[in-house]
């Protein structure tokens, strides 16, 4: 075979594995994110699991390309090539659909493992097992594009997801393409790992050069280079995971905003190891160390939680560090000979810098501290790289610091006033106190991340007050003034503070869908609403959508679905299968009443879109009311019967839903949030 070709065969090889290997991250993400509320921590610990896999799949590429001969390489990974395609295709069964009692993160974990492990363990394992192999072929120098090659591939499977894949195709699509997509890879990796083991023996000399000017191919990384292969990746997964958590959390609730700090972090990766050229010590080192102390300043300052200056603050922040910390990564590379060992310690700080922030931090940590903590680091690692120059050296430390100055003053500006704060996997919830309005009336405060989700006033006469998105002219306040005289029955999807209990009467039943124990446990600690309505109050704790297909026909006046103003849209609470299951338990006449409010998203046109095509009626209630505690809202309601939603103080409320060009009805298997962006 011409060497055009085998290089064309390598390329295709690598390229193939890295871009399946970032499509199939958010198209599995998609399909399990119902089952999990749509919280924004199941991509979190997604990206653990890809991580830590990716680590396996390294450590499996260095260790059987130091203990196997090729032949033996080629019988074993081809027959693990194989033994994969048993997993195929990629859709996840229901048997993994939680119950509500399990721990979320180990469950996603085991899913993970019990759907994608083998395909994905193998997809890791191509990009530095056959850049070993490229290593011992006469074109070996060029070794380090190949992983410039994977990680350009990763960007564009990412980037290909949200704006070309999503929108045109349905999950059961992706989930058929992707997996017969799999099947190319399996035959091209097969046929490489075959050419290989029959014409490159894997004991032959490696030509490939490393970066420094003063080693050798042969010069035996010492303990502070493997240190220093571990650190700097670790910091770079580090920051991407907590400057995602804190864009996502403390600055705007928009959703899938981590496609961009990953394909920041990912384009880092690309252009450090492309060539010598684009990573410049002049440049951005000074630029790292600007985006470090103005990342710190921005924890505490207004400037970090306004979206207009924290989204460019924190994106050019990551990019800038990112460059460094994988430009100076990419600096130390060894010869050819340690290449599978560099790639295993780069795989081992990325999934330890990923398992402190996806799964240590939310156990250890009150609030979204770990970016603080992450710019410190960054500044010491800097330190220790700058450990024979004195000024370098100095400098560092006066910036570590600077951001661990600022990290305190952010902790301290939490906690002051806050009367609870604790966090969980589904986010950070806190309490606190404030005044309200000329009187200085007393309330109390519900915020999950930058989201209030209610308030409460503290004086006995107004504690039974409703507040907050939940006043008599809001669209849920009239659905339920509207029910019929009778004992109401009405359930709530999501339950904040538990400000709609102050609408219960005596013998009315409220019936409340909720993912996050704290929630239930805050709102019983914090606030009264629930322990002063006179209605009977009944828990559900979990997915409201698992919830509902398993109970029996609940009979429900109203429903209100009030889970659409926080980080994570779950979408699979507003599509056309969801619409079909909430009037499953409604009574005739009965009303639901899906919460809209949101600054980002246009969720009222997907509603109607649904409720249109099922013969369902819409009236959508926008609410401006002029008493103080009470917050602008939009709410759409949705009935079998037109009456109920046209007459009365609903029908003199009601207003003309805006229409989105294009915008087809929702389903389960087709969705897609980028095309109701406001």
């Amino acid at each position: 075979m011409k060497p055009a070709y085998v290089k064309a065969l390598f390329a295709g090889t690598i390229f193939t594995s890295a871009f399946l290997l970032f499509l199939v991250q958010p198209l599995i993400a998609k399909q399990i994110l119902p089952w999990f509320g749509g919280s924004a921590a199941v991509w979190s610990v997604c990206m653990v699991f890809f991580q830590v896999v990716l680590l396996a799949g390294y450590a499996y590429s260095d260790w059987i390309t130091r203990r196997l001969g090729s032949r033996t390489q080629a019988r074993l990974h081809v027959a693990l090539l194989l033994a994969s395609l048993a997993f195929l295709p990629i859709v996840t069964s229901e048997r993994w659909k939680p119950t509500g009692a399990e721990d979320p993160t180990l469950w996603i974990l085991g899913l993970l493992v019990g759907t994608i492990g083998l395909p994905y363990f193998l997809l890791s394992t191509t990009g530095p097992l056959v850049q070993s192999w490229v290593a011992r072929t006469p074109w070996g120098a060029q070794v380090y594009r190949y992983f410039s090659l994977s990680n350009l591939a990763s960007l564009v499977s990412l980037l290909s997801y949200p704006v070309l894949i999503e929108p045109h195709s349905s999950l059961w699509q992706q989930a058929w393409g992707w997996s017969a997509a799999y099947g190319v890879f399996v035959l091209l990796c097969a046929g490489t790992t075959l050419y290989v083991s029959r014409h490159w023996a894997t004991d032959a000399t490696p030509v490939v050069a490393p970066r420094q000017a003063d080693a050798t191919p042969a010069a035996r990384p010492r303990a502070a280079d493997h240190l220093m292969w571990l650190a700097l990746p670790a910091l770079g997964s580090w920051l991407l995971l907590a400057i995602t958590n804190h864009i996502t959390q403390n600055v705007a609730a928009i959703p899938f905003l981590w496609v961009l700090p990953l394909s920041v972090y990912l384009l880092t990766f690309v252009l450090t190891f492309e060539s010598d050229r684009w990573y410049r010590r002049p440049v951005f080192v000074p630029l790292a160390a600007a985006m470090l102390a103005l990342c710190a300043f921005g924890l505490q300052h207004s400037l970090g939680s306004d979206l207009r200056t924290a989204l460019p603050i924190y994106i050019v922040g990551l990019f800038a560090l990112c460059m460094f910390l994988h430009g100076e990564m990419a600096r130390l590379r060894p010869g050819g000979a340690y290449l599978t060992r560099f790639y295993l310690m780069l795989s081992l700080g990325g999934a330890l810098g990923g398992v402190s922030v996806g799964l240590v931090a939310p156990h250890v940590l009150p609030a979204y501290y770990e970016l603080g903590v992450g710019l410190v680091l960054c500044a010491l690692i800097a330190a220790v790289l700058w450990r024979r120059r004195r000024i370098g050296m100095a400098a560092s430390l006066a910036l570590a610091g600077a951001c661990a100055w600022f990290l305190a003053l952010q902790v301290e500006d939490d906690s002051t006033g806050a009367r609870r704060m604790q966090r969980n996997f589904y986010g950070t919830l806190v309490t606190l106190d404030a005044e309200r309005g000329a009187a200085g009336d007393r309330v109390r405060q519900m915020f999950h991340g930058s989201v209030k989700h209610g308030e409460q006033y503290l004086a006995p006469s107004r504690r039974r007050e409703p507040t907050a998105y939940y006043g008599p002219s809001s669209g849920v306040g009239l659905a339920i003034a509207a029910a019929p005289a009778t004992p109401r029955r009405v359930g709530l999807i999501g339950l904040g503070a538990g400000t709609l209990a102050t609408y219960g009467r005596p013998g009315d039943i409220y019936r409340v869908y909720e993912i996050n124990p704290q929630v239930f446990e805050l709102a019983d600690s914090e606030f009264s609403f629930l322990a002063d309505s006179p209605a009977r109050i009944e828990r559900v704790l979990g997915d409201a959508r698992l919830a509902l297909e398993r109970e029996s026909p609940q009979a429900f006046d109203v429903l209100a679905v009030d889970a659409f103003s926080g980080d994570s849209v779950p979408v699979h609470l507003i599509t056309s299968e969801a619409m079909a299951l909430y009037f499953r338990h409604m009574r005739p006449g009965g009303i639901v009443a899906f919460h809209v409010t949101n600054r980002f998203l246009a969720l009222a046109p997907v509603v109607e879109k649904i409720a249109l095509a099922q013969g369902l009626h819409v009236a959508l209630v926008h609410d401006e009311p002029s008493a103080e505690g009470l917050r602008n809202t939009d709410w759409v309601l949705v009935s079998r019967e037109p009456g109920r939603l046209a007459e009365g103080a609903i029908g003199q409320a009601s207003s003309r839903i805006q229409q989105i060009a294009g915008l087809e009805p929702w389903t389960d298997d087709a969705n897609n949030l980028f095309g109701v962006l406001k």
